[in-house]
Order: structure tokens, then C-alpha cells, then sequence
């Protein structure tokens, strides 16, 4: 076994990254200073939306499977109000793209399940410029 032995010839090289931290809704984020690049971000998938997205498909495969015969059913088995089931079922019908960009943490930040539990265009190509691109009202 070769062990590597340091002697005092060995160089010492130190690294100062100047950075500090702050505390924002409940988060740590890293602030650089002024005019100092920062690392890009990385992605930031949205639990809740995630979570409604998976509770969505689940149902709707409930209903499919013939589990429950009408939303009524599944909401009350559920224990949650028929409409809300009506508004999250609503969100099998989004486009691939625009699941895939909240999957994957790519969403703009005006996308929140707010929105999404809003009524939206059936079309995916307007999907994408209603969620992905445009600004959301």
C-alpha cells in the first residue's frame, strides 16, 4: 500500500468564495455579491403541484377502473368536496410539455396550482403559451 506522506514543501492553496446566507419564506439561499456570477439555479419542482398532478391521474384511473362510478363517489369517499375532485381531475387534460415542465421544476413562477385549478384552454398549443409563456391573469 503506498501512503502519500505531506512534507513542509507541500503547497497550501486557499480559497475565499465570498457569499453569505439569507433567510427567505423559509428558505437558505445563497447571495453573492454585486457584479459576482452566480452558479445557475437548480430546477425547483413544485411538491404541491406535483402532488395534485399524481392525485389527478390516480383518480381519474379510479374512475376509469369503475372504483367509483361518479366524482360524487370518489369525493366522498375522499372526504373532500366534489368540486375541488372537479378541479384537480381537470388537470389529466394538461399538455404533455406543460406537466413535464412542472415535473421537472422548469415552470415559470406565475404557474402555481392556483391557476391550474382555474379554467383553462383545452388546446395544448394555447396551454403552452397560457402556462409557459404568457402572462397569466
Amino acid at each position: 500500500m503506498n501512503k502519500r506522506r505531506f512534507t513542509h514543501h507541500d503547497e497550501v492553496i486557499k480559497v475565499r468564495v465570498p457569499f453569505s446566507f439569507r433567510k427567505r419564506g423559509g428558505r437558505k439561499l445563497v447571495v453573492v455579491p454585486a457584479g459576482a456570477t452566480a452558479p445557475p439555479a437548480w430546477p425547483r419542482v413544485d411538491d404541491t403541484m406535483t402532488k395534485a398532478i399524481a392525485r389527478a391521474f390516480r383518480w381519474r384511473g379510479m374512475l376509469e377502473a369503475g372504483t367509483y362510478g361518479t366524482i360524487e363517489e370518489l369525493a366522498k369517499a375522499e372526504k373532500i368536496n366534489p368540486s375541488y375532485v372537479s378541479r384537480v381531475l381537470r388537470m389529466t387534460l394538461l399538455a404533455p410539455n406543460v406537466v413535464t415542465a412542472i415535473l421537472e421544476g422548469r415552470k415559470p413562477p406565475r404557474l402555481t396550482l392556483t391557476n391550474l385549478m382555474r379554467p383553462f384552454p383545452g388546446d395544448w398549443d394555447q396551454q403552452d403559451r397560457y402556462f409557459l409563456t404568457a402572462t397569466i391573469t
